[in-house]
């Protein structure tokens, strides 16, 4: 098996991030920052199940938006902090589009600079993942049971070869999130104004 789908798809993602212009999401939607880090999550998973098939170990996915929404959080909390302004720098002007969003009454979200530092990080997670990937050979038909629960148009429970897993990342799950970028636009939400 060879990275070369997925890698097409984490360029497009990223070519995505990197135009920017992203307005806050709506009730119940990901902040374009939100986005990028649950892809940073669902890669640092991937490669530790990959990890493991390269090695012959026993080994299930899980990739449940319930389990690493508080990692999500928390990383797109870094780099929130990361360009926050020092003790005695001036404070925050107003909100600006791809600013805080609240989720539970607590900032999560961060501006250009956190979506920056995001996206530089999910580059380093999927040239990791894709590097791991190019390595599977015929390890890439390792039975591996996989959960994998986002919304109601992403639902796998069974036992799949993790090439299929791999293939369903790059073919839905990565295409998903880019098209919830892409939502995120304010052209497509002239309605929110």
């Amino acid at each position: 098996m060879d990275s070369e789908a997925l890698r097409r798809a984490y360029d497009e993602v990223l070519a995505e991030v990197a135009a920017g212009g992203f307005g806050p999401p709506g009730d119940g939607e990901l902040s374009a920052e939100q986005i990028v880090a649950h892809l940073v999550a669902s890669d640092e998973l991937m490669s530790e199940a990959t990890e493991a098939v390269l090695a012959g170990s026993p080994v299930a996915y899980y990739d449940l938006d319930a389990i690493h929404r508080p990692q999500l959080d928390a990383l797109v909390a870094e780099y929130a902090d990361l360009e926050a302004p020092g003790p005695g720098a001036p404070g925050p002007g107003p909100p600006t589009p791809g600013g805080p969003a609240v989720s539970g009454g607590l900032a999560v979200s961060g501006g250009p600079a956190a979506l920056g530092g995001l996206a530089d990080r999910l580059r380093e997670t999927s040239r990791r993942l894709c590097a791991l990937v190019d390595r599977l050979g015929p390890a890439a038909q390792t039975p591996v049971e996989t959960r994998l629960h986002e919304d109601v148009d992403l639902r796998v429970d069974e036992t799949l070869p993790w090439a299929r897993t791999l293939d369903l990342h790059a073919r839905v799950h990565l295409p998903k999130h880019l098209a919830q970028l892409r939502a995120l636009r304010p052209q497509f939400h002239a309605h929110r104004a």
